[in-house]
């Protein structure tokens, strides 16, 4: 057993003997709510933590879920197991049918959307009184089990069971390929829906599962309170959840349930003096530690006193004002500014990442070494062809590409080329769904693209690079090569939160296939850093691996020589060679001749969105239209 899961289960046995050690049952019921809200805090964070959308209506889906479970045990007598699973279903269908018109908005419009769908489900539960009892407020008793009555430790139990099981769960979806899936989400929509990744698709999934846990949650609520009202759920409480989350840390199922537990366990400490002081005081210590930390590591900078300055200010306070509750609620307002400023991950967040740099720092993944790309892609699909005919895309009044036609030939290399504006990138972004096109036809072979979606587009094997490299920054490197690899999964999210030995399987092969895909395009050993830390000419690197990833028939390259210095750019022509020779059917656009001159077949030369030439790379440099518009004299020479 690891010694991670060595801690968890130790923790787990924690909890269950908290009723053995807690005499109070009003302290036993104060954890119970601590456990109910991190289950909410679990599904929230996959659409905040992980999705990077915020969510303002999760209060309306608690309640959903709360008054389902409800009006099933006490109306229709159905028993707690089965109306617990029918609370999670119940908002699940809800949260599918929220998010299918929300995820097509986002930022502030996606949270405005999912606020109006919780104010409207509060009014339709105090509207609907004959169901809900209304205004009146609905008593749920603690029902009993097979003749056996809850009391308050064993419906703690119950509480406890089900934690466990969302913290598994959890666990394994975020550490799967839909947890890295939705993380991509946040990374860039438009590079995961070019490996195939759909967008919206996994946006409505991650708002599905987190309405379920959520919905889950309220079941357990409304018999922990065992009386509830339309007002028991409010907008207050969606800001309680998400102030909870960040504080304690988001994409980390400890940080919810710190986060819970502030949530529940502070505004009981605001009416105890003793206590506040004892936590006021030791939260702005730690704070001024930190400051005096960033104090001594920034040299001694003049504005790195201000931070320790206003710790210690608060830390005077706390022993002044803490018989005054308006300066308490002041001051707590201080220590929650704090933890945000200097712990913008949050409280377990940064202590993780702090740990897993240094973890990194010392470690060096191994790969297998692999020269030859088509060891790693084993075929069952040819390489295809591309074809244009008669394309033309506007942009309102601006013809950005006119009448283009280009066949490229399978297994070929063929170079785009042109001054800046000519229309390069333009023809790629059509070619692979972003840009729909006014007129014309595109096929692979015998199949049409023409209108397609970009993940359509992606699953048929034509997979890209990015003119501005378009990485999952907040994920690894091997992350980030992993969501190219989603489509080959065979598991299911079933066999995920199962755990079966297919996903097992599934994971340990597409794992070394990343891993060499990595070592192929020289990036073995930084498998484990950030994307985002790459130096750039490397996450060039790491965009042709992760297309790569997707096994494509057809690889289409905007500028990938853009920004390297000349040895970087050697090692690229090396590499694309090596991908040329598998089979891969390439589209080049490039700036830089020596790149198009080694590598391409053929050449199309644009200007001003038309196709002025095309052939043989050598007859095309030579050709006078190519050297007035693009060339000039001296490189054509």
């Amino acid at each position: 057993m690891s010694r991670a899961n060595a801690l968890s289960l130790a923790a787990f046995a924690g909890l269950a003997l908290v009723p053995f050690a807690v005499h109070n049952s009003y302290y036993v019921h104060m954890i119970t709510v601590v456990l109910v809200f991190a289950i909410v805090l679990f599904g929230l964070d996959l659409i905040v933590g992980y999705v990077g959308e915020i969510s303002l209506g999760h209060f309306g889906l608690f309640a959903i879920g709360a008054y389902t479970a409800g009006l099933l045990v006490v109306k229709a007598g159905m028993p707690l197991p089965l109306a617990l699973m029918a609370a999670g279903a119940v908002t699940a269908v809800f949260g599918a049918c929220v998010a299918f018109p929300a995820v097509r908005t986002s930022g502030p419009y996606f949270a405005m959307a999912t606020l109006a769908f919780g104010t409207i489900a509060l009014v339709v539960l105090n509207g609907w009184a004959d169901l809900t009892e209304g205004a009146r407020g609905l008593a749920a008793p603690k029902p009993s089990i097979a003749g056996l009555e809850l009391d308050g430790s064993r419906f703690y139990w119950i509480v406890c069971g089900v934690f466990v099981a969302a913290w598994l769960v959890v666990g394994r979806i975020v550490a799967s390929p839909y947890g890295r899936a939705f993380q991509a989400l946040q990374g860039s929509v438009i590079a995961a829906d070019s490996v195939g990744v759909s967008g919206v698709g996994y946006k409505i999934l991650a708002f599905t599962i987190s309405a379920a846990f959520t919905g889950l949650a309220g079941g357990l609520y409304i018999f922990s309170e065992e009386y509830v009202t339309p007002q028991s759920f409010n907008f207050e409480m969606t800001v309680v959840f998400l102030l909870a989350l960040i504080v304690g840390g988001r994409r980390s199922r400890l940080g919810a349930l710190l986060g819970a537990a502030l949530a529940v366990w502070l505004p009981d400490l605001l009416g105890d003096i003793e206590a506040f002081r004892f936590v006021a005081i030791a939260s702005t210590l730690i704070l001024l530690g930190i400051a005096l930390w960033r104090l001594v590591k920034g040299g001694g900078r003049r504005t790195d006193w201000v931070p320790a300055l206003v710790s210690l200010g608060v830390t005077v306070l706390s022993f002044r004002l803490a018989t005054m509750t308006e300066q308490r609620l002041t001051i707590f307002g201080l220590i929650l500014l704090g933890a945000i400023v200097y712990l913008p991950q949050g409280i377990v967040g940064s202590i993780s990442a702090l740990i897993a740099a240094r973890r990194r720092a010392g470690k060096i993944a191994q790969a297998s070494p692999v020269d030859r790309v088509d060891l790693l892609l084993p075929r069952t699909i040819a390489a295809g062809s591309l074809a244009l005919r008669d394309v033309t895309v506007r942009f309102e009044g601006l013809v950005a590409i006119r009448g283009l036609t280009m066949h490229i030939e399978r297994g070929t290399v063929h170079g785009l080329i042109g001054p800046n504006g000519a229309g390069k990138s333009t023809v790629i972004n059509t070619l692979t769904g972003l840009y729909k096109p006014d007129e014309g036809i595109i096929a692979v072979g015998d199949t049409s693209l023409t209108g397609a979606h970009m993940v359509d587009i992606a699953r048929l094997g034509v997979a890209r690079t990015f003119q501005n490299v378009q990485l999952f920054g907040q994920m690894t490197v091997l992350q980030n090569v992993l969501v190219g690899r989603h489509r080959s999964y065979r598991s299911n999210l079933l066999d995920v939160m199962l755990a079966t030995a297919r996903f097992r399987r599934d994971e340990v092969e597409q794992t070394e296939r990343a891993r060499q895909l990595l070592g192929f395009v020289g990036l073995g050993e930084q498998a484990d850093r950030d994307a985002r830390s790459l130096p750039y000419g490397k996450q060039r690197l790491l965009e042709i691996a992760r297309a790569l990833a997707t096994e494509p028939r057809i690889l289409l390259l905007d500028e990938p020589a853009a920004g390297l210095n000349p040895l970087e750019i050697a090692d690229l022509v090396e590499i694309l060679r090596k991908i040329r020779a598998s089979g891969i059917t390439m589209l080049l656009t490039e700036h830089h001749m020596d790149v198009i001159m080694a590598l391409s077949d053929r050449v199309t030369v644009l200007d001003f969105g038309e196709r002025i030439a095309e052939g043989r790379p050598g007859d095309v440099v030579a050709d006078p239209r190519v050297i007035e518009a693009y060339l000039g004299s001296a490189v054509a020479a």
